[in-house]
C-alpha cells in the first residue's frame, strides 16, 4: 500500500524547532527576502518605489533617500504595526499550514505565548491574505457544486410542554448560513457564504465557464443549471456516485471544513464563516505541497497584502 503524502518525509521541510533555532535575525532576513524578492532583500520604498534607502539598524527601519519616508519590512502589509517578534510571526504561519484541519486560537496562543486576542486577530489576518490568492478566472473542465448548512441551531426547551416545532420559520434564529462550494476536479475550490443554497445558481453564472461540465445532486434548485451548462446529476437516495456523475470531491472538502469547525474551533460566527471556508479551501487545494513550500507561499501572500481594514484595531473597535 502506498504511503500517504502527509506521512512522508517530503511533506516535512519546516519545523518550529528550525525557526526558533535560527533566531530573530534569521527570521528577519527571511521576511526581507519575501517582501523584496527582486532585490534579494534590499529595501524598496513602499511609498515612492525608490531603491535607495538608509538603513537604521538600531530600529530595523529604513529611510528613503528620495522622499525621506521611514518604513520597515512590514510597513503597508498585513503585519503592519506589529509588536510580535519575527520568529513568532514565522512560527504562526508555520502553525497555520501545519494544521491540516485548522488550529484553535487557544492552542496558538499557548504555542506562541501570547494573548488569545492576539492569536485570534493574527490568524484572521493570515486568512485574509489567503483569500487574496483566489484567481479571478472562471472554473473550467468538470466542476462539482454543493452546499453545507451551518449555524442557526435552536436549542430545545427543557420541559416537553415548552418545546416548539423548530422546523417552522417563526421558530428559527435567522442565523443559519450555507457555504456554497464549487470544486474543480484536479483544480481549485471556490467558496461563498449565502443564506440559501439556491443562490449557488447565480454564483455559477459568475464564476463557472459555460463550457464546463457541472455535477450536482438532485436538489430542485440545481435544475436551473441545465439552462446554461451540461449537467450530471446524482441522487444520493440511490447512490453516492454513479459512472455518469458524482460530487465526492466537493463533499470531501465539506467533511474537512466540518472537522475544522467542530474539532478545532467548536464555534464559528456566520460573520466570519467565509474566512474559515477559504482557509479550508486553500489547505485543500495545496494539500500535496510540503509545509515549507506552503509557509513560503503564505508568507509571500501576507507580505504583499495591504493593511487589513477589517482587522486593524479590531479589539479597539476601530475596524
Amino acid at each position: 500500500m502506498a504511503q500517504h503524502f502527509l506521512l512522508s518525509a517530503a511533506s516535512r521541510t519546516l519545523s518550529l524547532k528550525e525557526i526558533y533555532k535560527g533566531g530573530e535575525e534569521a527570521a528577519y532576513q527571511t521576511f526581507r527576502k519575501v517582501r523584496w524578492p527582486d532585490t534579494d532583500g534590499a529595501p524598496v520604498c513602499c511609498r515612492c518605489g525608490c531603491v535607495d534607502a538608509y538603513e537604521i539598524s538600531t530600529r530595523r527601519k529604513f529611510k528613503c533617500k528620495g522622499c525621506n519616508y521611514q518604513f520597515s519590512v512590514t510597513s503597508g502589509t498585513i503585519f503592519a504595526s506589529r509588536k510580535m517578534a519575527f520568529t513568532d510571526l514565522l512560527a504562526a504561519i508555520c502553525l497555520v499550514v501545519n494544521g491540516a484541519k485548522g488550529i484553535s486560537m487557544v492552542q496558538m496562543s499557548r504555542d506562541l505565548d501570547c494573548q488569545y486576542k492576539t492569536a485570534f486577530v493574527l490568524a484572521h489576518k493570515i486568512r485574509e491574505a489567503m483569500a487574496s490568492a483566489r484567481p479571478a478566472a472562471p472554473l473550467e473542465g468538470e466542476v462539482e457544486v454543493d452546499g453545507m448548512y451551518h449555524g442557526g441551531y435552536v436549542r430545545p426547551a427543557n420541559l416537553k410542554e415548552d418545546r416548539v416545532d423548530r422546523r417552522l420559520a417563526e421558530n428559527q434564529t435567522g442565523k443559519r448560513r450555507v457555504v456554497v462550494a464549487f470544486r474543480q476536479r484536479k483544480g481549485r475550490t471556490l467558496t461563498f457564504v449565502a443564506k440559501h443554497e439556491a443562490e449557488g445558481v447565480e454564483l455559477a453564472k459568475q464564476y463557472v465557464s459555460r463550457m464546463a461540465v457541472m455535477h450536482a445532486d438532485e436538489a430542485s434548485h440545481w435544475d436551473h443549471l441545465h439552462d446554461g451548462w451540461q449537467v450530471g446529476r446524482v441522487n444520493h437516495s440511490d447512490a453516492y456516485a454513479t459512472p455518469e456523475s458524482c460530487t465526492n470531491q466537493v463533499e470531501s472538502y465539506f467533511s474537512r471544513l466540518r472537522r475544522m469547525i467542530r474539532g478545532q474551533h467548536h464555534h464559528v460566527s456566520g460573520k466570519y464563516l467565509g474566512q474559515y471556508a477559504n482557509h479550508a479551501a486553500w489547505l485543500e487545494d495545496h494539500r500535496r505541497l510540503s509545509n515549507g513550500e506552503l509557509a513560503g507561499r503564505l508568507a509571500a501572500l501576507s507580505m504583499h497584502h495591504p493593511v487589513s481594514r477589517s482587522w486593524k484595531g479590531y479589539w479597539q473597535k476601530n475596524a
